[in-house]
Order: structure tokens, then sequence, then C-alpha cells
């Protein structure tokens, strides 16, 4: 039976000519983004996935940048460390040239300020957008990484160490501790640049109980040297203290000249350091000095004082010219490290970085020679269907032959 109200053959071909252009514009977006999940809409699950891990990317990204200008500020650091040390070498054999008492030490002191100069000038130019490695002595934190678990993420960061290639002179920390009780007052101090002396400690006079320990510990420079006396039966505590001193003397490393001594103290208001017993016994004072030599507080402290003008200088000059050749060679050591490390992380960082974006495209990229085909098939069905809905919408035209 045909009916004018109703066309079964049109409503079942524009059903499919409705689903053919639904699949078209589908496959027409797919093409066009060149992802089969562009939205949350396509799949809800992938696009989260792939949205925390493209996040991720750009992060790591970043991270490449910070570790491209740590890598280059070690850079400078290391070159600068390594120039260094070439010119302590320098001045190191004009050094032990002038050991020889036939020599022009004058001529040669100032070929040894020449490269003294340089030295303070290259580590004071080693710096990388304001930041320099070979000042100061505190440590740099470098955005290495980032770690995912459980929700949360987390820095991981290379620890970059500084090293002071500094020859500034400044105030080098003292402190003087002794058996319980016999310290009476102001038992820490320093020692300022000038060399001047500001630290005493008072200590009961006379007898010392057998045992009893008198330790004295100046830091320079980041080193700490210890001396250490015990009392034996009979010892005064100026006995102790010139041992003491005989170690202070002994110990050539330490880059100044300290002076322990003991002294009768009365009252001398000039004098902060005052323990006057009830009884009216005498007190010792304990006191760290430095003779006119300033302390350093460098790592190449020793270079700002080099004098081989006479031949003790010229000897002194040979052990400070060691230790700071020392102290650059490991500078240069520890940045060479420091920057292996770094270019160890970026290659990593950069190679993860190259995973994720493998994954990401695994899970939202489109086949597109699939797409292609698919494209061909879906629009000769469009074709097809609308020519089907065509000749359905004409089958009513039949019914008007019986009228005529």
């Amino acid at each position: 039976m045909s009916s004018i109200n109703f066309n079964q053959s049109a409503i079942v071909a524009l059903d499919t000519l409705r689903d053919i252009n639904m699949n078209l514009q589908k496959t027409q977006n797919l093409i066009s983004t060149g992802k089969k999940v562009a939205t949350a809409r396509d799949n809800a699950a992938v696009w989260a996935i792939s949205t925390v891990m493209t996040t991720d990317v750009a992060s790591f990204k970043a991270i490449t940048d910070s570790l491209n200008l740590g890598a280059a500020t070690v850079g400078v650091a290391r070159s600068a460390s390594e120039q260094v040390t070439k010119l302590i070498q320098e001045m190191k054999s004009l050094i032990v040239s002038a050991q020889e008492e036939n020599v022009d030490r004058d001529k040669i002191q100032r070929d040894v300020d020449a490269l003294y100069s340089q030295v303070t000038d290259i580590v004071d130019a080693a710096q990388f957008n304001g930041l320099n490695l070979l000042k100061g002595s505190d440590d740099v934190q470098l955005l290495s990484s980032l770690n995912r678990a459980d929700g949360a993420v987390s820095p991981d960061r290379i620890t970059i160490n500084r090293v002071d290639l500094t020859s500034e002179l400044g105030t080098a920390g003292a402190t003087i501790s002794s058996a319980p009780g016999e310290v009476t007052t102001n038992p820490t101090g320093s020692i300022d640049g000038a060399g001047t002396a500001n630290l005493d400690v008072t200590f009961t006079a006379g007898q010392l109980t057998v045992g009893d320990t008198l330790e004295i510990s100046l830091t320079s420079g980041g080193q700490t040297y210890t001396f250490t006396e015990v009392a034996s039966a009979g010892d005064t505590t100026a006995d102790v203290v010139a041992r003491i001193q005989t170690q202070v003397d002994e110990a050539t490393i330490f880059p100044a000249n300290i002076t322990i001594a003991t002294t009768t103290v009365g009252d001398d208001s000039t004098d902060t350091v005052v323990n006057i017993a009830a009884s009216g016994t005498t007190t010792a004072t304990f006191t760290a000095t430095a003779d006119t030599g300033a302390v350093g507080v460098g790592g190449l402290a020793g270079l700002a004082t080099l004098d081989v003008t006479t031949t003790a200088g010229a000897q002194a000059a040979l052990d400070a010219v060691e230790l700071a050749l020392d102290t650059a060679v490991d500078a240069a050591a520890s940045f060479g490290s420091a920057q292996m490390r770094i270019d160890i992380q970026n290659d990593f960082v950069q190679s993860l970085i190259d995973s994720m974006e493998a994954g990401i495209s695994a899970l939202t990229d489109a086949n597109l020679e699939e797409a292609s085909a698919r494209l061909q098939s879906l629009q000769v069905q469009q074709q097809l269907n609308i020519q089907a809905l065509t000749i359905a919408n004409q089958s009513p035209q039949a019914i008007l032959a019986l009228f005529r």
C-alpha cells in the first residue's frame, strides 16, 4: 500500500544519510587536525592522559633550558679555573727561580704581581648571567628533573658546589676551648683581616689538673686547623700554652702567623678579659693573635701576600703557591665533573621528551592512510544515499497517475 502521509523508503534513506554525514564529518575533522583524540569528547580517558603528558613535556623542555643555562655557567667556571691554574703554574715557576740567591728578586716579584693581578681579573670576570661560581661558598641548586608519583610532582636538583678562588682578605673565625670550667669568659672570637688580635680567653693561673686539655681551633679559607695539648704533672697554664705555640709554629700550612701567649692580668680597663677571683688570685690570659700578615678567606688568599724579595719570603711563597695550585686544580676538576653530570642529565631529559612525545602520538594521532581510504568510502556512500533518497522521495508521485 502506498501512502502520501508516510514514506518508509525515504525515512530509511534519510537515517542512513544522516549516519554517513556524521561519520564523514568525524573523518574530515580527523584529517584536518591529524588527531583521533583532539578533545575530551572524542575519548575522555585518553584525552586526560595525553593532556597531562603534554604538560610534562613542556615542563621537561623548560628543564632543558635550565640545564643548558647551568652547563654554560659551569663551563665558564671550569674554563676560568683552568686558566687560573695555568697562571699559578707560571707563578710557581717564577717563585722557584726566586729560591736562588743570585737572581733579581725584585723583577721576579713584579712578574708575580702581574700574574696575580691577571688571576684576580679572571676570577672577577668568570660569571654567566650574573652568577659567578668562583666567588662565595654557598651551593647552587640546578633544576634537573621532575618526579611524578601518587598524583604529586617533586623536583630533582643537581647541586653545584662553588669554589672560592678569590684572594680577598677578611675575617677568619677562631675558637678556643679547654677542660670544663676553665674558660671563664669569651670562648669564641676572630682575627680580623688587618691582623689585629681581638681574641682573648681567660684561664685560672697556676697548676693544671693532670689530663686537662687545652685546644685551639682556627678556621681560615674554609679549612679548620686544630691544636691540642694535654697537661702533665707539674704543668702550669703557661707550660701547656707554650707547647701549643710550638705546634702552631710548626704548622706551616696555616695561612697566617699565630702567636699564643699567657699574660698575668690585674685590672686593665682596655682589656675586656678581666676575671679576678674573690680571693684576689691572678688569672692567665690565653690569647690568639696574628702578626701583621693578614688572614685570608678566599681559596687563593695565599697569593695576596706573596713576597719573593727575601729568602724567607721566597720559601713561604713556594708553600703558598703550592696550596693555591692545589685549590685551582681541584676547582677545575670539580667544575668539569659537574659539567659532565649536567650534559648526561640533559641527554637523558631530551631522550625522555622524545619518548613521551612518541607515547602521546600513539595515543592521539590519527592514521591518515586509513582516514583517507575511509573518507573516499564515505563520500561514495553519501552520493549513493543521496540518490536513493531522491528515488524514495519520488515514489508518492506514482499515486498522482491514478487520478489523471
